[in-house]
């Protein structure tokens, strides 16, 4: 699927020499916001949108036109980049007649046209397609700076794969007015379906439909919180030829997912090939769900992502054979190579679309493309019963599927990443498309767990061993950070950031990875440190932190101002912690921390410190068990936050031992 990074833009538009723009009258449309009231806003807002308007004119199943007027009031220095203008498109559009315009405070308009900027392809990053025929036309409209007005326009024409407009109306900042017109051909028909806003009714004119908002407040970014896309109000519109058949409409999941499968019939037929590997993967296998694991294996591994995604093949997969010939392919084909090898072994399985950010699209949403990766729910044979399927959803028909990312190379077969758990995917099968809630895995199953066996000098020096083991998600992160490291050095950084996290000062004297390249294993760590000053003296008294390294508190909720969205968690996760620090000779405990007991519906923490003889022993576990806390649970959230930073601060008492 095709996902756009825009990191880029940043880096374009501010390398972009502007040449020297001719004051040009801005259009009348412009000129009559100038003394427009700007929407409710605060001290923080860089800009309001004062206005937009798109006029969508459907010319048949293959043609579409479309007019974009916006306009924005610059309100602070860092509302300089609305003056940036990035229109992307394919190889099913044309792009013309961009222009832009600011009109200032004071003095002449200027005006930049689509001549004076400049046509840019995706640049290549790490993960994203390899060729793509998404590209963008750039200009800068001068001087928006504070208290000025810019504005811009283009047409655009269009040959749709699907015949379906989304009007994403509200962004990160306020917007004063925006207007969608439609013009349909005669006879044909529409439907609309709104999200996060209350429903719209047009005005209509003939064949012509219009709809408006307005004073619609700011989406303001809070760390955490849900993806702007399953925020943001919005209109997706229908469109349905004279007669209404056409396999380019869709108005609900069911009808979404027999267009997907149109888009994938035969795509999955085993070539002469793939029936000779599977029959070599397979020989050796005990069982069926053995036979599973070395095609999973082989997809994850042995087929590299690459992305080559051309106008419709940004939903379409590439043929099994083809794939399976290049040994390449991005999520889809990946998804359909290996449907095509199970069924080799008399396994069936479906395309899931999915978007991998978790609240993008729920059951609310109206059928649209919105999704942006495929995986597949593999349908397990009766005799197929594992304690590793963890990712399984039971379905009133299909029976028992198992959900997995071919594409995730480093999550063992039978699991799926928090990314994905409590997320919606669009299941594709012969009946069509149904929405489906994935599985939310055992928090166990994604965690570190962490040892540590120290001793305390009586100088305050701290040292001694520890070794940790990473699963689930925990673990295929470091695996992929560390996938391409080279040096030993390096392979440790992890552990510095770690110890420097913690400690005022350390020094690694060994360390050693577990399991890297044993996937189905928990990747680990075994070290040795040691920290000098780690306990402080008062007096004759020794004070030392029984929680050594490691926080799990965070302070995202300690701001002034109230939250707004539900806070996201990545996923369900256990740590666990046990420290045991050896007193130093001469030395006795004479107070240690009490226990902690913070449980709440979304997460829990337990710690507690003990004295063993001469030993402290410290030992805590923090689970995060709901993936999404919201807003009415904000102050519950702090309050746990703050109960674990208070016990990750807490001191022992050391004294003098008795004589």
């Amino acid at each position: 699927m095709r996902t756009h990074r825009l990191i880029w833009i940043l880096l374009l538009a501010a390398s972009y020499a502007s040449p020297a723009f001719a004051g040009s009258d801005a259009p009348q449309w412009m000129h009559a916001l100038v003394n427009a009231p700007v929407p409710a806003h605060d001290e923080k807002t860089d800009a309001v949108k004062l206005y937009s308007e798109t006029t969508v004119s459907v010319q048949s199943e293959d043609k579409i036109k479309r007019t974009v007027r916006v306009a924005y009031k610059i309100l602070r220095p860092s509302g300089r980049h609305y003056g940036d203008v990035f229109v992307h498109f394919n190889s099913g559009e044309k792009i013309s007649n961009l222009r832009g315009w600011c009109i200032p405070t004071s003095g002449k308009d200027f005006e930049v046209k689509e001549k004076e900027g400049a046509e840019v392809s995706l640049p290549k990053i790490e993960g994203s397609e390899l060729v793509s025929d998404v590209k963008a036309k750039f200009i800068a409209i001068p001087a928006a700076d504070p208290g000025n007005i810019v504005g811009y326009e283009y047409e655009a024409e269009e040959h749709p794969l699907v015949l379906q407009d989304v009007w994403d109306f509200q962004a990160e900042v306020p917007s004063r007015e925006s207007h969608y017109t439609l013009q349909l051909p005669a006879g044909w028909a529409h439907k609309s379906a709104w999200l996060n806003y209350p429903e719209v009714k047009p005005t209509e004119s003939g064949s012509q439909l219009q709809w408006a908002v307005g004073d619609l407040k700011a989406i303001r970014p809070e760390e955490d919180m849900p993806p702007i896309q399953g925020l943001a109000g919005l209109m997706v519109v229908s469109f349905f030829p004279q007669g209404g058949n056409s396999s380019k409409s869709f108005t609900n999941w069911q009808q979404m997912g027999q267009w997907y499968v149109g888009l994938t019939n035969g795509r999955s037929d085993a070539s002469p090939e793939i029936k000779q590997k599977v029959t070599t993967l397979t020989s050796s296998s005990p069982n069926q769900l053995a036979k599973m694991r070395a095609i999973a294996q082989f997809v994850q591994h042995d087929i590299r992502y690459v992305a080559i995604e051309l106008g419709i093949g940004g939903w379409q997969p590439h043929y099994a054979a083809e794939v399976f010939a290049h040994r390449y392919g991005d999520c889809k084909d990946k998804a359909t190579l290996m449907r095509s090898m199970l069924r080799e072994i008399g396994v069936e399985a479906y395309h899931v679309p999915i978007n991998t950010e978790r609240g993008s699209i729920t059951p609310d949403v109206p059928a649209y493309q919105g999704f942006d990766h495929v995986i597949i729910a593999i349908k397990l044979p009766d005799d197929v019963n594992d304690k590793s399927l963890t990712a399984i959803y039971q379905h009133p028909k299909l029976g028992r599927l198992l959900f997995f990312d071919p594409t995730n190379e480093l999550t063992p077969f039978g699991q799926i990443g928090g990314y994905l758990q409590d997320n919606f995917g669009l299941l594709v099968s012969s009946d069509g498309g149904e929405l489906v809630k994935l599985p939310h895995q055992a928090a166990e199953m994604n965690g570190i767990t962490r040892t540590a066996k120290l001793s305390l000098e009586g100088d305050g020096t701290l040292k001694g061993d520890v070794t940790e083991f990473r699963v689930g998600d925990r673990a295929w992160t470091q695996r992929w950070a560390l996938r391409t490291v080279t040096k030993e050095s390096d392979r440790i950084k992890p552990i510095e950031n770690l110890l420097a996290g913690s400690l005022s000062s350390y020094r690694i004297t060994k360390a050693s990875l577990l399991n890297l390249e044993v996937t189905d294993l928990p990747f680990g760590y075994k070290y040795s440190f040691q920290s000098d000053n780690y306990a402080k003296t008062a007096g004759n008294l020794i004070l030392v932190r029984p929680r050594v390294m490691g926080s799990k508190s965070q302070a995202i909720l300690e701001t002034k101002d109230p939250r707004v969205f539900p806070i996201e968690f990545d996923g369900p996760v256990r740590d666990t912690d046990s420290f045991e620090i050896a007193l130093p000779q001469g030395y006795e405990v004479d107070d240690v921390p009490p226990p902690v007991d913070a449980d709440y519906s979304f997460a829990s923490y337990h710690s507690k410190t003990e004295v063993k003889g001469n030993v402290i022993a410290y030992s805590r576990t923090f689970e995060v068990k709901e993936l999404s806390v919201p807003p009415t649970k904000a102050d519950e959230l702090k309050k746990f936050y703050r109960i674990i930073a208070s016990d990750e601060r807490n001191t022992a008492v050391l004294k003098p031992a008795a004589k």
